[in-house]
């Protein structure tokens, strides 16, 4: 059962507390009379004593009684004095005066109504307090709701809506939006500390709010690290963000340079929704995301066009996956060991050939729908594909091929991955072994724990797993101990790198020995040489993949490849 103490311990339960800034004794009295039952009285006799008590306890006042006849410091003095300090501005002030000249002067520096002297009732006088309490929590309450409590900056809600509110009264003024974000943020609060990395962020918002206090407009902080801005249009952003980029380093001390990068859409449509229109800003500001030149992004035309593609891509997506316009290619991957190469399986690539659009590069498509999450979709139409081709192949030629699908981070997150799998391996009539699955580096390097355990099923199953792309630059040669993986793929960087013009193989042989002492097969993918393959061949590379041999090809021109290995092994039985 609750004690009264319990059901007291509530804001609501709690008696306002009010200071009354006075120094004749008998009107202390008189408001003491007035208020005790309904309030906590604070007196002050002097204005230094208000301020010394303002500074100490201002966060748990809900008003201020100020005579303006005070012994040290006159009152609209006082008055200026506790709306300039941050801490005890949003507090609601009453001028209790006889002198009605002084009300103008009191509003002007912020007082927020009179009770005049000598006193009136007390009915009167407790109804002004209590209404002028309501209206400051009121708005304290609003306050809190539409500005981010860290930055004091708009939250994204009423940001948005002040931007519409801005339009109404501005139509003809151009004006620009514009995101702007702390490069590597994660990275700054993990090195010095989440303090470090609030404390960079309110010192980036109140600089923000000092630019728009003078040239107008409106920011917002939109989440982290990314914040929005809408003023008017300018030209100058690359000396702006140069600017506060100089003003974070010196002001945050030596802890490093702080990198900011900016997406502007300027001379924004007014017609667009106001979040299509940071949508826009955002698109530029990631075109810049990984460049060390130039830290500003803007949206032109080319963005323009990009963004209606993609939208056209994105609404055409059903209706190809209903079509089949969606092809799987086949690019052959060889075992170099034998002095003539043998073909030894393939990996599946998808193409698409978009009726009024002709062949969409899946450099185009692919990281489209990664983003949008249609690529779950797209990967089990063509684990389907390829399997049934695996299937015909088998059927018609009498071999088994394996083929290499794609399997994308998402769906390593999808519990019912392990199911949908094995029931396209089943459908088929294929062995688990047969339908490889590649897995990206990066996929293991971004949240090891759930993948890791999620692969570990998968092998239990029967499949084979190969890490794409390796050497790409997300883990390190101690990983392949570690993961649940049975073919490491070389990614092509890691071969041109190796192959350039001041030629070092060295790593390269490095990394082939050292899957061979963990007994993992190594393919070489973007080979394009008799020069590469040779070293490959020499380093102990067992697979290749690569124009070389073919570009990936359309099941049917692939069968070529399929018809040579039955010929070389009918000849190898004749020998």
């Amino acid at each position: 059962m609750l004690t009264e103490a319990q059901t007291l311990f509530r804001p609501s339960a709690e008696k306002r507390r009010i200071l009354l800034v006075e120094d004749e004794p008998i009107n202390q009295e008189i408001l003491r009379a007035y208020l005790e039952d309904s309030y906590e009285i604070l007196v002050a006799p002097s204005g230094a004593e208000a301020l010394e008590l303002l500074h100490a306890q201002y966060e748990t006042l809900s008003l201020i009684l100020l005579d303006l006849n005070l012994p040290d410091i006159h009152g609209l003095e006082l008055l200026r004095r506790i709306k300039e300090d941050s801490r005890s501005s949003r507090l609601s002030v009453i001028v209790m005066t006889a002198d009605s000249e002084a009300e103008v002067d009191s509003l002007t520096l912020g007082a927020i109504d009179f009770i005049p002297k000598p006193y009136p009732q007390q009915k009167v006088v407790l109804a002004r307090i209590m209404r002028t309490i309501e209206l400051s929590e009121d708005r304290d309450t609003l306050s809190h709701t539409e500005r981010d409590h860290l930055t004091g900056l708009y939250n994204r809600d009423f940001f948005y809506r002040y931007v519409i509110q801005l339009d109404a009264h501005h139509k003809d003024l151009p004006t620009d939006a514009v995101v702007l974000d702390v490069n590597h943020f994660h990275t700054i609060n993990e090195r010095y500390g989440k303090r470090y990395g609030d404390e960079l962020l309110r010192r980036l918002a109140g600089w923000m709010l000092s630019r728009l206090e003078r040239e107008g407009g409106i920011a917002c902080r939109s989440k982290a690290d990314t914040f929005l801005v809408y003023w008017p249009h300018r030209e100058d952003y690359d000396a702006l963000l140069e600017e506060l980029s100089e003003y974070l380093d010196a002001d945050m001390g030596s802890k490093g340079h702080v990198r900011l990068r900016m997406g502007v859409y300027a001379d924004a449509d007014k017609s667009l929704d106001a979040e299509r229109r940071f949508d826009r800003a955002k698109l530029a500001a990631d075109t810049v995301k990984e460049s060390a030149s130039n830290a500003v992004g803007r949206y032109d035309r080319s963005l323009h066009e990009a963004e209606l593609l993609s939208e056209q891509l994105i609404e055409s997506f059903p209706d190809a996956i209903r079509r089949r316009e969606f092809q799987v290619y086949y690019q052959p991957k060889f075992n170099v060991r034998p002095d003539s190469p043998v073909l030894h399986s393939a990996e599946a690539l998808v193409r698409w050939k978009h009726p009024a659009l002709g062949m969409v590069s899946p450099g185009v498509f692919i990281p489209l729908f990664e983003k949008s999450g249609l690529i779950q979709t797209l990967d089990q139409y063509v684990w389907a594909e390829a399997a049934a081709q695996i299937r015909r192949w088998k059927e018609s030629f009498g071999v088994t091929l394996p083929v290499s699908v794609n399997v994308s981070r998402v769906d390593l997150f999808d519990p019912l991955l392990k199911e949908k799998l094995r029931g396209i391996v089943e459908d088929n009539g294929l062995g688990f072994g047969e339908l490889l699955l590649e897995i990206t580096e990066s996929a293991y390097a971004e949240d090891s724990r759930q993948l890791v355990e999620a692969v570990r099923q998968l092998r239990a199953l029967g499949f084979r797993i190969e890490m794409d792309d390796f050497g790409s630059g997300y883990s390190s040669l101690s990983m392949l101990s570690a993961l649940p993986i049975d073919i490491l793929k070389l990614d092509i960087r890691f071969i041109r790198s190796a192959f350039a013009e001041h030629r070092d193989t060295r790593l390269l042989d490095t990394v082939v020995r050292l899957a061979g002492a963990y007994a993992l097969p190594v393919v070489a993918e973007g080979v394009e040489t008799a020069e590469q393959v040779a070293a490959l061949r020499a380093a102990g590379c067992r697979f290749v993949q690569g124009y070389y041999f073919s570009r990936p090809l359309p099941a049917g021109e692939f069968e070529r490849f399929i018809e040579e290995r039955i010929r070389q092994e009918a000849s190898f039985q004749n020998d």
